[in-house]
C-alpha cells in the first residue's frame, strides 16, 4: 500500500509542477499527508529493519517469492502485516514453520506488542509464554456437542484449573454413579419383593391386593424418579489421555545397535548446496532431533536418510513427511487405509483402536481427505504401530495436534522401545523426548547444547 503510494504521490507531484492549479495542488495535499500519516518516510527503514529482525538479507529481497521455503514465506507474510500498520492481528498457528530463533522473536513481539492480538495455536511453549486470555472450543460427547471456555488466565494456570476440575468432576461423577446403583439395587429388591407377594396373595384378600396395587405405583414412581436423576448425573469428563497408550509397546532395537551410519559429502536443491560434509549416526533406541534455520535443508536432508533408511532389511523403519498426502490415499477411509486383509476381526480391532483416539463411528467411514490434520497423523502413528516398525524417522510430529494431545503424543514418544529420527521445532517435543540435537547448518550438522527458549 505505501509502495503503491508512493508512485502515486510521485505522478501527482508531476501533474502539480506541469499544471499547478488549485485542484491539483489540493490532491498533491492531501494524498502527501496521508503518505505522512501512514508513515510513508519512514516505511524503508521500518522495511529494512523488520527484513533483518527477521533473518533476510539484501540478496533475499531480489528472490521471487516461490523461492523461499514454506517457513521463510511465513515470515513474509509477517513482514507484510506489519508494515501494513494494523490495529489488531489475528493470527492463525504464527509459529509453524518458523525456527526457533524467529519464533522466540515471535514471543518477544506478542508480549510487547501494545495491539490487540487474537490467534490460534497449538504451540505449548507460545502460549505460556504470551497468553494473558484462553478460549478454549472443545468437541464433547462424541463430538455431538461443543463447549467453549472463556476465561482471563495464564495457559498454564488455565490448564492446571481444568485438570484440577476434571479429577473433581469425575470425583463427583463416581460417587453419583455409586450412589445410583445403591438406590437401584435396593428399588430391584422391593420390586422383586412386591412381585412375589403379588403371585401368592389369595383373591380372597382384597384390602391386601389393592395394598399391593399401592406399592406397585410407587415402585413405579421410584422407577421414573430414578429414571431423572440418571439424566442429570454429573457427566465423566471427556479427556486424551487413552490416545496411543499402547503405542509401539512391542517395539524395541538393541542398545547400541548401528541404526544410521550416514554421509553426504553436499546437501542439494537443483544447483545450490545447502550443507556440506554432513554426517549423522544413530544408535539404538536414541531419539534424535534436528533443528536449524528455515530453508537451510532439514526436510530435504530427512528425505534422502528416509529413502536409504526404508531399503534397511535389518530394521523396520517408517517415515511420516509433513505432506501426509505423500502417504495417504484421501478416497480410503481409515479403517481401510489400516486394514491388511479386511476380514471380520481385523475391522474390529481397528476400529477399536481408532475409537481410543476419539473417532467417532461416522469418521470411520468418512473419506481420509475430510478428516484434521490431527486426525490424518494420528492415522499414521497408528499404521506404524500396527505394523511394528521399530525405527521412525518423523518430519514436524507434533505440528497437527492440539496443545491438550501434544502431551500425550510426547509421552508416547518419549517411551517408544525403538529409535526415532525426528525434524522439529516443537520445544516441548524437543526438550522431553529427544536424547540428542543437532543443528543444520552450512558446515553440516552440529551438536546443539545452547537453550532452545532464547534463540541463542
Amino acid at each position: 500500500k505505501i509502495i503503491a503510494m508512493q508512485k502515486e504521490l510521485e505522478e501527482k507531484r508531476r501533474i502539480m509542477e506541469s499544471e499547478p492549479t488549485e485542484q491539483n495542488i489540493k490532491v498533491y495535499t492531501a494524498l502527501h499527508e496521508h503518505f505522512v500519516y501512514l508513515g510513508g518516510y519512514y516505511f524503508e527503514k521500518e522495511y529494512e529493519i523488520v527484513l533483518k529482525e527477521f533473518g533476510f538479507t539484501n540478496e533475499d529481497k531480489k528472490k521471487r517469492l516461490e523461492e523461499f521455503s514454506g517457513g521463510q514465506q511465513t515470515k513474509i507474510a509477517f513482514v507484510k502485516m506489519l508494515l501494513s500498520k494494523p490495529d489488531i492481528l489475528l493470527l492463525d498457528e504464527p509459529s509453524n514453520d518458523l525456527d526457533i530463533t524467529t519464533i522466540n522473536w515471535l514471543e518477544k513481539f506478542i508480549r510487547e506488542s501494545e495491539l490487540p492480538i487474537l490467534y490460534i495455536s497449538h504451540d505449548e511453549v507460545l502460549l505460556e509464554n504470551t497468553a494473558n486470555m484462553i478460549v478454549h472450543l472443545e468437541q464433547i460427547k462424541r463430538k455431538m456437542d461443543s463447549r467453549a471456555t472463556v476465561i482471563k488466565s495464564t495457559y498454564r494456570d488455565y490448564v492446571n484449573k481444568r485438570a484440577s476440575g476434571l479429577v473433581k468432576q469425575e470425583q463427583q461423577a463416581r460417587k453419583e454413579r455409586s450412589e445410583y446403583q445403591k438406590q437401584q439395587e435396593k428399588f430391584r429388591q422391593i420390586q422383586q419383593k412386591v412381585e412375589h407377594q403379588q403371585n401368592v396373595i389369595s383373591r380372597q384378600d382384597p384390602a391386601g391386593g389393592r395394598l399391593l396395587k399401592k406399592s406397585m405405583h410407587r415402585i413405579k414412581a421410584y422407577e421414573a424418579r430414578f429414571e431423572k436423576e440418571y439424566e442429570n448425573m454429573t457427566e465423566m469428563p471427556e479427556t486424551e489421555d487413552a490416545i496411543f497408550i499402547k503405542f509401539g509397546e512391542k517395539a524395541t532395537i538393541p542398545a547400541g545397535k548401528v541404526v544410521l551410519e550416514y554421509s553426504l559429502p553436499r546437501l542439494m536443491v537443483g544447483e545450490r548446496v545447502l550443507a556440506e560434509n554432513v554426517t549423522l549416526n544413530v544408535r539404538g533406541p536414541e531419539k534424535v532431533c534436528i533443528i536449524g534455520k528455515n530453508g537451510c535443508g532439514k526436510t530435504t536432508l530427512l528425505r534422502k536418510i528416509a529413502e536409504e533408511m526404508l531399503e534397511r532389511k535389518d530394521i523396520k523403519v517408517s517415515y511420516m513427511p509433513q505432506n501426509y498426502e505423500e502417504l495417504l490415499d484421501m478416497e480410503q477411509t481409515p479403517v481401510d487405509f489400516l486394514c491388511e486383509v479386511g476380514d471380520k476381526d481385523e475391522v474390529s480391532k481397528v476400529r477399536t483402536y481408532l475409537g481410543s483416539m476419539k473417532y467417532t463411528a461416522d469418521e470411520m467411514g468418512h473419506k481420509i481427505g475430510d478428516l484434521s490434520g490431527g486426525q490424518k497423523a494420528k492415522l499414521l502413528l497408528l499404521k506404524m504401530s500396527m505394523s511394528g516398525r521399530n525405527v521412525l524417522i518423523l518430519d514436524e510430529p507434533t505440528r497437527n495436534f492440539s496443545p491438550l494431545s501434544n502431551p500425550v503424543i510426547r509421552n508416547m514418544l518419549k517411551n517408544f522401545g525403538g529409535a526415532i529420527l525426528t525434524v522439529s521445532h516443537d520445544r516441548k517435543y524437543i526438550e522431553e523426548v529427544a536424547t540428542k540435537v543437532y543443528k543444520l547448518t552450512g558446515q553440516g550438522l552440529v551438536a546443539w547444547e545452547e537453550s532452545l527458549y532464547t534463540g541463542k
